[in-house]
């Protein structure tokens, strides 16, 4: 077993090129720092769940990690069909397992997979958690007695708790007409199975099993969602709803064939868990996500959590309080009363029963709070410069010297994960407050720009203001 390949593990796990590093052998190394944790922390004898998604050579990849789970005495369950992330952190938490791996590279390209870890909790396991998965690589694969694999279905008890939790009966009497992405991924056939048992009327693509995800990347945003905004069109839906490779993200289509960002579809689930469930609880927010969420908790007088960017800190809140809803910028969106972990599949089917409820389609479910809330409206920007000219846009947009951006002055700025800049703009009326956020990859050369405000022209504006500032 060679060691030569540097594994490092972000929140969820680790991500590698298919061949070039991620190999079995690496699997292997990274599983077995995974089962030294499990064997010293946690609870080995309640076992470990090892699911997978469509990638190539991801169910090869699940047994391998099986292979070493059990080789540590650890029983494995073993999905026995490529299953939605969500499912296998859903089966942690029902059958009280010591954790959770998933051979995944979720919305990356088709020469990409990975490695998740799902704590005990049925959520990603938290960085110090994986801090001590990190320390352990250098172990070696730990062994023991050898310990049973296996096969389970991890699809079924997963669709009957999701279907508990929405209202499915709703959904079918409101005849509405749906279609269904799942972008050659994991999630493939749930929906539908789900539609088609409840005599939903939906139209279903991108189903079929291709781990090269022709044209695309599995990620629910544009321009990968192109077919199913023609889908919409033509096939005359209500909505069109698309998650990626694992599952655990939605985007969104509006019945016009417009595409409705994570934002939106954040914001038009916040509203009717206030208005329709009336859940008690906080909310929490990513720092590059829609401030429309805190406008609508100020009608509700519920408190706004804004937390650093990535769904690990949403669910960390998640287990501290009671969170009615938590999201961020990349379509990540959980619920404290069913899992600290974002589901693409459930949120997938809670906005088809807010639509249901309310008896409109999706559009005009935005339409709606752009006029009761304001318009507000979203634009990202991924820069691919140079790590030293990435670097200074940082240190320049920090500086006290930078007070203006393009003709806007800079009213206050925040730093809780990047530099935020709040511009004075005088065409925000009612509407969204105009921000623009730089954000650096760590691990990249790439700087992220995010921008948000009360028109999409001003949104284009303050981003290429934004690109100029940066190549300055």
């Amino acid at each position: 077993m060679t060691n030569d390949c540097p594994i490092k593990f972000g929140t969820d796990g680790w991500r590698a090129i298919i061949a070039d590093d991620f190999t079995f052998d690496n699997v292997r190394r990274a599983v077995s720092a995974i089962a030294a944790y499990v064997l010293k922390h946690e609870e080995p004898a309640h076992g470990v769940i090892v699911g997978y998604d469509t990638r190539f050579i991801s169910k090869q990849a699940a047994r391998v990690a099986a292979e070493v789970l059990a080789g540590a005495g650890i029983p494995v369950k073993l999905a026995n069909d490529y299953s939605p992330t969500p499912s296998v952190s859903y089966a942690v938490k029902n059958w009280g397992a010591a954790g959770g791996v998933v051979i995944t590279s979720s919305h990356n390209p088709w020469n990409w997979n990975g490695v998740k870890f799902k704590g005990n909790f049925g959520g990603s396991a938290t960085p110090a958690i994986m801090k001590i998965v990190e320390s352990e690589l250098a172990g070696g694969a730990p062994l023991g007695k050898r310990a049973a694999i296996e096969e389970v279905d991890l699809k079924q008890p997963y669709i009957k708790a999701i279907c508990g939790f929405a209202d499915l009966d709703l959904i079918a009497k409101a005849k509405f007409k749906f279609a269904i992405d799942s972008m050659y991924g994991s999630g493939r056939g749930v929906l539908a199975q789900i539609f088609r048992e409840r005599g939903v009327e939906h139209v279903a693509i991108r189903q079929e099993l291709n781990p090269l995800f022709p044209g695309i990347n599995p990620e629910p945003i544009e321009p990968h969602v192109a077919q199913l905004q023609e889908v919409v069109v033509k096939q005359g839906c209500d909505a069109g709803f698309a998650n990626d490779g694992d599952a655990d993200r939605i985007g969104a289509v509006a019945e016009d064939g417009s595409f409705v960002d994570a934002h939106k579809i954040f914001s038009v689930l916040f509203r009717w868990l206030m208005e329709r469930r009336k859940w008690p609880g906080e909310v929490v927010r990513a720092f590059n996500t829609t401030r429309m969420v805190d406008r609508i908790a100020a009608r509700h007088g519920r408190r706004v959590n804004e937390c650093p960017i990535g769904f690990k800190h949403v669910a960390d809140l998640m287990m501290e309080r009671e969170i009615v809803i938590g999201a961020e910028e990349s379509g990540s969106i959980g619920y404290s009363r069913f899992l600290p972990e974002r589901d693409g599949v459930l949120n997938a089917l809670l906005l088809a029963n807010v639509m249901a409820e309310e008896r409109k389609p999706l559009g005009q479910l935005v339409a709606d709070l752009q006029r009761d809330f304001g318009p507000h409206f979203y634009g990202r920007r991924d820069l691919h410069i140079p790590e030293n000219i990435k670097q200074s846009a940082i240190e320049r947009a920090r500086s006290e010297k930078t007070s203006a951006l393009g003709k806007y002055s800079i009213l206050k700025k925040e730093g809780l994960d990047g530099i935020k800049f709040f511009l004075d703009t005088p065409r925000n009326g009612n509407g969204a407050e105009a921000w623009i956020l730089f954000r650096a990859s760590g691990t990249e050369p790439l700087l992220r720009v995010y921008a948000e405000a009360a028109s999409p022209e001003l949104v284009e504006e303050m981003l290429s203001s934004a690109e100029k500032f940066v190549g300055a």
